[in-house]
C-alpha cells in the first residue's frame, strides 16, 4: 500500500530536482566587490617591451608572432585620474567611435563616401585636386580603445600603434611636420630609416586608395578624415614593421605631415579592417590572413591583452561563424546574429530579422575592437533589456548612468545571481560571463547593463563582451571565432 503513495510522489519529486538543475543553468554568479573600475596605471616604455603573457595560443609555429595589447587608458592617464573619470572619458570615447562608425557605414550606402571635403590645406601642399580616403577609425578623439608597441623603419624605431577592426590603412605622424599632435613617442623620420620608399601617383598601390592624390614631387597623397573634423594627411608610402624579432617589410602606410583633432598618445594606427589596405591583407601571404586578440578584463588584472598573427592565432576550440559581405563597404567584419537569451530562454522580440543585412548594404552587425559597449538595434535592445530586467527583478535598482538604462545597486554585496546571456551566432553559441554584461560605473557600488540601444540599422558587438574570448578572425576562412577563457 505504501507503494502508491511514493509512486506518487517520485514525478513531484522529479520536477523539484529539474526545476533545481534549470535554475542553476539559468543564472550564474558574480561577485560585485572582485570587480571594480580599473585603477590609473601608467604605461612605461620599459613596461611596454618586457611585459609578458601566458596564452594557450602555439607560438612555435614559424609563421606566427604575439605581440602584448595595453589599453588607452595607460596612456591617457594624468595625476588627476580617478577609475571615476578614466571610465567617463572611456563612454564619451566610445560615443564618438560609435557615431564615426554609423557615418561610414550611411556614407557607403548613400554612395556618398568619397565626398570628403577638400584637405584645409591642400592649396598651400600644391596637391592637384581633391582627394581622400573615406575610411573612418577608432583613433578619432583617441577612441581606438587597444594598442601596441609596433618597431617602424630601418633600423626600427617603436612607436605605440592604436589597434582598429573599424579601418583599414595603417598610418602614422611623419616628420616633417606641418602640425603633429602630442605621443608618447618620438615622431618617425622616414630620412633616417633606409628601408622607406614613397609610393608615386598612379600606381597600383596608390589606386587602391579611395580617392588618391597627387603632390607636386608626383608622390602619391593620402587623407583620412573623421566625423568630427579630424584628420591625417601625407605621403602614402611604403615601410619595414617589426612585430618583437619579425620583420614584415613593403608595408603600405600613411606618413602624416599633417595631424590635426583631437587625437591621443599613439603614434598612429594599424588598421585591422578586411579591406584591400588593411594589415591583415598585406601581410596575408606570410600569416595566412589569420589574427586574435584576447582582451582582459582591465578590472581584473594588469596582465596585458594579447594579439596574435598567423596560423597560431587559430584557437582550437574556437566556436566560428560565417563572415558575410556588404556590398558596399569592405572594412567591417559583419557576423549573422539570430537572437539573444537570457536566463536560458531565447528573448522572444529578437529575431534575425532585425540585424538583417540587405543588398543596398544597410543594417547588419559587426564585431569591432575600438568599440567598447555593444549597441543593438533599437528594438532588440529594448526586448533584451526587459528580458534581463525580469530575470533580475531580485537585485536592486539603480539610477541610470550615462547611455545605460538598467542599473543596479550592489553595493555591499559579494555576490549576486544575474541571469545568463547567450549570443546566438550563425553556427555558433557565445555564452557571456556575468562580468562581460554587468559591469561597474563608479566606485560606490553602481553596475550596470552593458549594452545600449542605436537607431541606426547597424548593431555593433563592442569589446567588453568580447573580453576573455580570443577573437580569431579567419579572412582566409571568411570566418570569425570565439574561444572562451582565451587568454589563459
Amino acid at each position: 500500500m505504501a507503494a502508491g503513495p511514493l509512486r506518487a510522489a517520485t514525478p513531484i519529486l522529479t520536477l523539484l530536482l529539474l526545476t533545481i538543475r534549470v535554475t542553476s543553468l539559468d543564472y550564474q554568479t558574480l561577485s560585485p566587490q572582485s570587480h571594480s573600475l580599473p585603477h590609473p596605471n601608467k604605461l612605461t616604455l620599459t613596461d611596454s617591451l618586457t611585459t609578458t603573457f601566458t596564452t594557450t595560443i602555439d607560438e612555435t609555429l614559424d609563421d606566427t608572432i604575439s605581440l602584448d595589447l595595453h589599453h588607452l587608458d595607460t596612456l591617457t592617464v594624468t595625476e588627476n585620474s580617478t577609475p571615476d573619470t578614466l571610465f567617463k572619458t572611456r563612454l564619451s570615447r566610445d560615443k564618438n567611435h560609435v557615431k564615426n562608425l554609423l557615418s561610414r557605414a550611411s556614407r557607403a550606402v548613400t554612395g556618398s563616401s568619397r565626398a570628403v571635403a577638400k584637405h584645409p590645406r591642400a592649396a598651400r601642399n600644391n596637391t592637384s585636386g581633391d582627394f581622400s580616403s573615406s575610411v573612418i577609425s577608432g583613433l578619432a578623439q583617441g577612441s581606438g580603445e587597444y594598442f601596441t608597441r609596433i618597431g617602424i623603419g630601418s633600423p626600427a624605431r617603436y612607436s605605440y600603434m592604436v589597434l582598429d577592426t573599424g579601418s583599414d590603412v595603417v598610418w602614422l605622424q611623419c616628420k616633417p611636420c606641418r602640425k603633429c599632435y602630442t605621443q608618447s613617442d618620438p615622431i618617425f623620420d622616414p630620412s633616417k630609416s633606409s628601408s622607406f620608399k614613397g609610393v608615386a601617383c598612379n600606381t597600383p598601390l596608390c589606386n587602391k586608395l579611395d580617392s588618391p592624390g597627387c603632390n607636386n614631387r608626383k608622390k602619391c597623397m593620402y587623407q583620412v578624415s573623421y566625423g568630427d573634423g579630424s584628420f591625417t594627411v601625407g605621403e602614402f608610402s611604403t615601410e619595414t614593421f617589426t612585430f618583437r624579432k619579425t620583420k614584415i617589410n613593403n608595408v603600405a602606410f600613411g606618413c602624416g605631415h599633417d595631424n590635426e583633432g583631437l587625437f591621443v598618445g599613439a603614434a598612429g594606427l594599424l588598421g585591422l579592417g578586411r579591406g584591400k589596405l588593411s594589415f591583415p591583407n598585406q601581410a596575408g601571404r606570410q600569416f595566412g590572413s589569420k589574427f586574435s586578440y584576447c582582451l582582459v578584463d582591465r578590472s581584473m588584472s594588469a596582465k596585458p591583452s594579447s594579439l596574435v598573427f598567423g596560423n597560431g592565432a587559430v584557437s582550437r576550440v574556437a566556436r566560428f561563424t560565417p563572415l558575410l559581405k556588404n556590398p558596399k563597404l569592405d572594412t567591417f567584419y559583419y557576423v549573422g546574429l539570430t537572437g539573444v537569451s537570457v536566463g536560458g530562454q531565447k528573448v522572444a522580440g529578437i529575431t534575425s530579422s532585425l540585424f538583417q543585412l540587405d543588398n543596398a548594404g544597410n543594417g547588419g552587425v559587426i564585431i569591432d575592437s575600438g568599440t567598447s559597449v555593444t549597441r543593438l538595434t533599437r528594438p532588440a535592445y529594448v526586448a533584451l533589456r526587459n528580458a534581463f530586467l525580469a530575470g533580475a527583478s531580485h537585485l536592486k535598482r539603480g539610477p541610470n548612468f550615462s547611455l545605460f538604462d538598467a542599473c543596479f545597486d550592489l553595493s555591499g554585496q559579494t555576490e549576486v545571481k544575474v541571469p545568463t546571456v547567450v549570443m546566438h551566432f550563425t553556427g555558433a553559441d557565445v555564452s557571456l560571463p556575468a562580468s562581460n554584461y554587468l559591469i561597474p560605473v563608479d566606485s560606490t557600488g553602481a553596475f550596470c547593463f552593458a549594452f545600449a540601444g542605436t537607431t541606426s540599422g547597424l548593431s555593433i558587438i563592442g569589446n567588453i563582451q568580447q573580453q576573455g574570448f580570443r577573437v580569431v578572425y579567419d579572412l582566409a576562412g571568411s570566418r570569425v571565432g570565439f574561444a572562451p577563457k582565451g587568454c589563459a
